[in-house]
């Protein structure tokens, strides 16, 4: 039930020696914070969150020791439907107004192998925080052309609007959010 996207995992600095800071690279549009709802269960509604920051620690030989954090204008939510993104923001979803943000702390980081990881966190939206887990990937790092160094990741994790105070009836199909974070972080 717990599955966010939020593909960036990463290490703590004061526990790593060799743990990098690195803030989202959200100015170059390489990061992206989509959702994905059942539509009264005949299909698909797809969206994304255009405004959000985050920043990451990570170091390879302690992928354990890496932490995240994501913030997120839940105003910017953005369907490709002006009115219906206007009623997501309204009382019966989001509830802009009273809670401008969402955000993600991790609070633990397994590794798993294989680039392959599982971040526990505290996920706030609505007003509600959950323990969540969402399993993340390291897609790659190196440096960049314009004399920098990246780490990208992704994640993924589901989960229940009634966790979070969201009880608008969509449907029997309609209950959860998978929820997914593509990011890339640019070495501070």
């Amino acid at each position: 039930m717990k599955k966010l996207v939020i593909g960036a995992v990463l290490g703590l600095s004061s526990l790593a020696a060799n743990a990098a800071d690195y803030v989202i690279d959200t100015n170059g549009a390489h990061a992206s914070v989509n959702f994905k709802i059942q539509h009264l269960g005949y299909s698909w509604l797809t969206g994304r969150f255009n405004d959000f920051s985050g920043n990451f620690s990570y170091d390879p030989a302690k992928p354990e020791a890496s932490s995240i954090t994501v913030t997120i204008d839940t105003n910017s939510i953005d369907s490709n439907h002006a009115e219906r993104d206007k009623h997501l923001r309204g009382g019966d979803f989001l509830s802009v107004k009273k809670y401008p943000e969402a955000k993600f702390v991790s609070t633990k980081v397994e590794d798993l192998g294989g680039n392959k990881l599982k971040v526990y966190g505290d996920f706030t939206l609505h007003g509600k925080t959950n323990a969540i887990v969402i399993d993340a990937q390291k897609i790659g790092e190196g440096a960049d052309p314009w004399g920098g160094y990246r780490a990208g990741f992704a994640g993924t994790t589901t989960i229940a609007l009634k966790d979070y105070g969201i009880d608008y009836n969509l449907g029997p199909a309609s209950t959860h959010v998978e929820l997914s974070l593509h990011v890339e972080g640019v070495k501070q």
